[in-house]
C-alpha cells in the first residue's frame, strides 16, 4: 500500500470522525449510529498504520493488491450496514403505519361519541320544546 493512500486514508478517517462528532454535538446524530461510524474510521487507520496487516488478509484470501482487500472489505461492511439499515426502515415503517391507524381509530372514535352527546343533547332540546 502506497504512502500516499494510507495518508489519504488517515486524513479521510479523521475527517470523518471529526464530522461525527460535530453532529452528535449538535444532536443530528444518534450515538448508537455514530459508533459504526466512528469504528468504521478507526479501521481505516488501522489499516492504514499498520500496512503488513493488510497484506496478511490480502495474501490470505488470495488477492494480488492490498488496495483491492480494502475496497472489497469495505464494500462488504457498508453492503452489511446497508441491509440492517433496510431492515430498521422497515420496521419503523411498519410502526408508522401501526401508529397512524391507531390513531385514525381514536380519532373515529371520538368523533362518534361527540355525534352521539349531540344527538342526545338535540333530542333532550326536543324533548324540552314539546
Amino acid at each position: 500500500m502506497s504512502t500516499v493512500f494510507r495518508v489519504i486514508l488517515i486524513v479521510v478517517s479523521l475527517l470523518t470522525t471529526f464530522y461525527i462528532l460535530k453532529k452528535i454535538r449538535q444532536s443530528k446524530l444518534q450515538i448508537e449510529y455514530a459508533i459504526f461510524w466512528i469504528l468504521f474510521s478507526g479501521v481505516l487507520i488501522i489499516f492504514s498504520l499498520f500496512p503488513w496487516l493488510v497484506s496478511m488478509f490480502t495474501r490470505l484470501i488470495g488477492m494480488q493488491l492490498p488496495v483491492n482487500f480494502i475496497f472489497l472489505f469495505f464494500i462488504f461492511v457498508l453492503m452489511v450496514k446497508m441491509f440492517l439499515m433496510t431492515i430498521e426502515l422497515s420496521t419503523l415503517e411498519n410502526k408508522v403505519k401501526d401508529l397512524t391507524q391507531e390513531l385514525a381509530l381514536e380519532e373515529k372514535e371520538r368523533q362518534d361519541e361527540h355525534r352521539e352527546e349531540f344527538l342526545e343533547e338535540t333530542m333532550k332540546t326536543k324533548e324540552t320544546l314539546e
